[in-house]
């Protein structure tokens, strides 16, 4: 079964427009699609934007299917100037980065109570660039996070990705992750470059989930 598990209505549709004999239903208020894509049964869960709702969301998934891998695909914001608006990336490691113990056991930012590193390894997809993907519960065009997500080797920066593969590593699943940047740190407004870009990286990924998993 191919579980996905999605922030926002307009990602989601990227997967379930590719969906045969589509059917949602709402669980514990959360929007929930099942249907076969590429001949296999699959759900989307759709999440809403933010670390607590994509974690609470992720649980919902692997409880509701028992699968052993959970997808994420979504646009996000670039770290690195050497990427490319529309360009598509998969996640190599995930990081919390607003995550902070340092005052209270010294130690590196990201890293999780439970955890001796910051970086949450994912499964490759083999088929694009694989980056750091850094997340954090905030969208800003504020140059305050640069130089920690630079020391941290982040790539790529989304709201709930972190959160997912923290909630798969826990449980024994293993989660992959596909984004399309909408906006690249250095080249304007972060805001407004997602607002102009974000209907074509949606295209993309819809072209994309096609191509991987159709």
């Amino acid at each position: 079964m191919k579980v996905f598990v999605i922030a926002m209505d307009c990602e989601a549709e990227c997967v379930t427009s590719h969906f045969a004999g589509a059917r949602e239903e709402r669980l514990y208020g959360r929007r929930v699609v099942r249907g076969t894509l590429g001949g296999d049964d699959a759900m989307v869960v759709v999440s809403g934007i933010g670390k607590s709702n994509a974690a609470a969301a992720a649980q919902l998934a692997i409880q509701l299917s028992g699968a052993d891998m959970v997808l994420n695909v979504g646009v996000a914001g670039g770290i690195d100037p050497a990427l490319e608006v529309e360009g598509l990336y998969e996640v190599r490691e995930a990081v919390q980065y607003d995550f902070d113990l340092a005052l209270a056991n010294g130690t590196e930012k990201g890293v999780l109570n439970e955890r001796k590193t910051p970086y949450i390894p994912c499964a490759p997809l083999g088929r694009f660039p694989p980056k750091v993907l850094g997340t954090g519960d905030r969208f800003t065009d504020d140059d305050a996070d640069i130089p920690l997500l630079r020391h941290l080797g982040v790539g790529l920066r989304d709201m709930e990705g972190a959160a997912m593969a923290h909630v798969c590593e826990t449980a024994g699943v293993g989660f992959a992750s596909l984004k399309c940047v909408t906006n690249v740190y250095g080249a304007g407004s972060m805001t407004g470059q997602y607002a102009e870009n974000l209907k074509r990286c949606l295209a993309k990924l819809s072209e994309a989930v096609a191509q991987v998993w159709c």
